[in-house]
């Protein structure tokens, strides 16, 4: 047991200080999420909130750290603008219809997780997974450039200039270079929670005239981050009427929700693997996201998913374990209890540089330096992910990459289909197909073949080929008939159990053209290798 402990407590000091810099770095994003989804900044703390505490405890990826992200939040907009209109005017609904989303948002996250859908990430190729990071560094850098900001004298949202906008470069510069420098005095100091206590004491201490985190939430319509305990949200059930009709309004929501919020997770966690040289549990963090969302729904927070600036800022700080997250879901739900006016006096310029150094982190800055070298079909996905992650959205990117990816697969695997020919003493003419036997290689394998001038007797050999699927069986079927048509006789030899079985099951006339007694000790390897192995153990070299 002391073992135990003392295994967890090793890397307690890096947990603990990186949760409170990354739980710093959540006030923001979880407010600026909550104004992008059109609602109340506390709904989006929540959110951080207990979707991190539950993810950290439950989850699948230690050091991974989850919250309320703008990819949900860019979808959640046009939810809670249609759910407000189709109620009366200050009632609210679409608040509401966002938490009943989100609840059947995290039953079919949960439903992924019991099906173990989770290893299907392993499909991801790699050029999709640095699309996708360079992708989301581009997102990370573009949503802080709102931070340049301010409200004019009119009221507008305008650019800084002059004074403002330099004293705001400096900050930012100041908070990256402290980020740079102090790894290198010493790996075991904090340096993003350093950075940001340095740079808010010049400021309060300088009385500079900067954003704070105060400010920004004002800016946006907010009272300020001071807040009390999640409250069940009873209102749901009143206000929400559960039926088919709601079911087919929210039901396509939850749905995209569900697939950005797995995709983002999963490929997330991919990469804190990568990080860590370790590796999580898939299906876990489905069930664990999925049990965070129903719960944060029914408590009155937005939903969300794995951050990777975050996390990334998370494993930088030498947060490693599930304590990591834990301290900062706490903190943060601390702050908004008792320290709301000390984090709201925290610059944005700080947490703008933070970021920044995110963004440098997450970019896979070796993309350049082998493009070239790749082949192109990869570098056309790497670059399409990349854009399609900036300009749409993380599950629609994904999911191109990977049907790009898997166009390119077959195509060129469609190519490889070969058969050689040759003629036995009794006039046989031998076909022996070479390459996989697919949708895509049908064509090819059909062209191979001479049914009008071919002898009487055929033999197919399919010792260096596999039957993959229906489109395969379907071709061999009419190809036998064709050359019975013709008045030939067609044998299929070298087929492996598997395709036999494949093949008899889709039509049982497929079996007596099917060559059963063959001594080859080829056959016997392709056809069952575990068992042809075990069969040389018999043997002494």
């Amino acid at each position: 047991m002391t073992a135990f402990i003392r295994k967890r407590a090793a890397n307690a000091k890096n947990d603990i200080l990186s949760g409170l810099t990354v739980a710093l770095a959540l006030v923001p994003e979880a407010v600026a999420f909550a104004f992008v989804a059109g609602v109340d900044p506390l709904v989006g703390l929540y959110a951080a909130f207990m979707i991190g505490l539950i993810t950290s405890i439950f989850g699948g990826r230690p050091g991974m750290i989850s919250g309320a992200t703008g990819a949900l939040a860019v979808v959640m907009v046009t939810l809670v603008a249609k759910g407000n209109a189709m109620g009366a005017e200050g009632e609210n609904l679409g608040l509401y219809y966002l938490f009943a989303t989100v609840i059947l948002m995290g039953v079919i996250q949960m439903l992924a997780g019991v099906f173990k859908l989770g290893k299907f990430v392993r499909l991801i190729p790699h050029p999709v997974m640095m699309g996708f990071v360079n992708g989301l560094a581009i997102v990370i850098f573009l949503s802080q450039l709102g931070m340049f900001r301010e409200v004019a004298a009119d009221g507008d949202m305008v650019w800084m200039n002059g004074p403002r906008l330099w004293l705001m470069l400096g900050l930012v510069a100041l908070t990256m270079g402290m980020m740079y420098f102090l790894p290198k005095l010493s790996k075991k100091l904090p340096e993003a929670l350093i950075a940001i206590v340095v740079v808010s004491g010049i400021v309060i201490l300088g009385k500079l005239d900067v954003a704070t985190v105060g400010s920004f939430i004002r800016e946006g319509g907010g009272e300020g981050l001071k807040g009390g305990l999640p409250q069940f949200q009873f209102d749901i059930f009143s206000k929400v009427p559960f039926n088919l009709e709601t079911l087919r309004f929210i039901g396509p929501y939850a749905v995209i929700l569900a697939a950005i919020g797995l995709i983002e997770s999963l490929m997330t966690l991919n990469l804190v693997d990568e990080l860590t040289e370790t590796r999580g549990n898939a299906n876990r963090e489905c069930l664990a996201q999925g049990g965070a969302n129903i719960v944060t729904g029914l408590f009155g927070g937005m939903g969300g998913c794995a951050m990777i600036g975050q996390s990334i800022i998370n494993i930088k700080s030498g947060g490693r374990t599930r304590l990591s997250g834990i301290v900062a879901a706490v903190t943060l739900l601390l702050f908004i209890l008792f320290a709301s006016g000390l984090i709201e006096q925290v610059p944005i310029a700080a947490l703008v540089g933070v970021m920044f150094m995110v963004v440098v982190g997450t970019f896979a800055w070796s993309s350049f330096r082998i493009l070239h070298k790749i082949p192109l079909a990869d570098a056309v996905v790497l670059i399409t992910v990349s854009l399609l992650t900036v300009f749409f959205d993380l599950a629609v990117a994904v999911i191109a990459g990977v049907i790009i990816s898997a166009l390119v697969f077959a195509w060129e695997n469609a190519k490889r289909i070969r058969a050689r020919k040759r003629m036995k003493e009794d006039g046989t003419k031998v076909y022996e197909i070479w390459g996989p036997l697919f949708f895509g290689s049908i064509q090819a394998f059909n062209s191979k073949f001479d049914v009008k001038n071919d002898p009487s007797k055929v033999e197919i050999d399919f010792v260096e080929s596999r039957i993959s699927d229906h489109s395969a069986l379907e071709a061999i079927f009419n190809l036998v008939e064709k050359y019975e048509a013709a008045g030939k006789k067609v044998t299929l030899k070298h087929l492996s159990e598997d395709c036999k079985n494949l093949m008899v099951k889709a039509s049982p006339k497929l079996a007596q053209v099917i060559e059963e007694d063959i001594n080859d000790p080829r056959y016997y390897l392709a056809a069952n290798p575990e068992e042809f192995t075990k069969g040389l153990g018999e043997y002494k070299f």
